[in-house]
């Protein structure tokens, strides 16, 4: 009989010819005790990302039609397809930063039985801009040190819906859960947008545990236009908003004053941010402003709009935008 992999990584693909290669390149070549399968689903790319992919004749390919990805069932796809005990997700512009990306990443389900999701670290890409690369970088160092792992679960401390939410946030850009879980205990939802939210959330209300794991790091931030970035902030509230996140309207003078605070918290972390040249930190203390306007106007127009409006939903939404493009 053949053995059964420790883990399938599964790729989710869409156009990403630009990361593919590099992606394959370092989960073909992972420390890992047990063997590895690589599996890659397209959702119809129409750039050399299938070209890619074929460079790599171990990794197995699923094509399915574009007007049938769906981010949550998808995910549930893949983890029928696998043959692993664990399936790793990544997305297409997620690189692992070391070969020993996968071990630390499934290191967590040894501890405790009851972790049935492991969340692994993001590191922006060195050109990202200011605004998101602090966003990311303090969102992950608030789960735990790199020298640690975090467990998350609900308990008596849990009186409130902010904190819920808190303990239940999951991002599947780079994670891991058991296959079985997936499969006859809580798949992930076929919602529009957010489902890495959800099923974090579902998971833990349920009474399971989940982990992060500082050391399974990829490099990962999106690549994104100004215009492209207020579309997205927009796709993530209004899906947060669709799947019962309580997210109250926002006034005109608060985003007034979050755009303002915003400016002069990035202003300080660029003028000590040792990355930047000093070209480059005069470039972002005019450019990165602009950001902080976008976030914050996409955000108040996110609160507002009627959920029920499908047209004005569409007309803001950057997935719909990609996938009419």
């Amino acid at each position: 009989m053949p053995e059964t992999p420790r883990a399938t990584v599964a790729i989710l693909t869409y156009n990403g010819a630009d990361y593919i290669e590099r992606i394959l390149e370092q989960v073909t070549t992972q420390e890992l005790q047990g063997s590895v399968e690589v599996l890659v689903i397209d959702s119809g790319s129409t750039d050399g990302t299938l070209a890619a992919v074929a460079r790599f004749p171990t990794v197995r390919l699923h094509k399915i039609a574009n007007a049938d990805f769906g981010h949550g069932k998808t995910r549930n796809l893949a983890a029928e397809l696998a043959h692993g005990e664990f399936i790793a997700y990544l997305t297409h512009d997620a690189v692992p930063v070391s070969n020993r990306w996968l071990y630390e990443l499934l290191k967590p389900f040894e501890l405790d039985d009851r972790i049935v999701a492991v969340m692994g670290k993001q590191v922006p890409r060195s050109r990202c801009f200011p605004l998101l690369k602090y966003e990311i970088q303090g969102v992950f160092a608030g789960f735990g040190p790199d020298f640690g792992t975090s467990i998350f679960y609900k308990d008596s401390f849990v009186q409130s819906e902010g904190v819920l939410n808190a303990i239940g946030f999951y991002s599947d850009v780079n994670s891991a859960a058991r296959r079985e879980f997936l499969l006859n205990t809580i798949p992930y939802r076929d919602v529009r947008y957010a489902e890495d939210q959800l099923f974090g959330k579902d998971l833990i209300e349920a009474g399971y545990h989940k982990a992060y794991a500082g050391r399974a790091a990829v490099e990962h931030s999106n690549d994104l236009t100004r215009a492209e970035y207020r579309r997205r902030i927009f796709d993530e509230t209004v899906g947060l908003r669709q799947i019962g996140f309580l997210i109250p309207e926002m006034s005109g003078r608060d985003q007034l004053r979050l755009t303002i605070r915003g400016i002069a918290g990035d202003t300080l972390r660029i003028l000590r941010d040792s990355d930047f040249s000093r070209k480059r930190k005069l470039y972002w203390l005019i450019v990165n402003p602009l950001y902080q306007v976008t976030k914050w106007r996409s955000y108040r127009s996110s609160t507002l709009v009627d959920l029920a409006d499908d047209e004005a939903l569409r007309a803001d939404s950057l997935e719909h935008s990609r996938k009419t493009a």
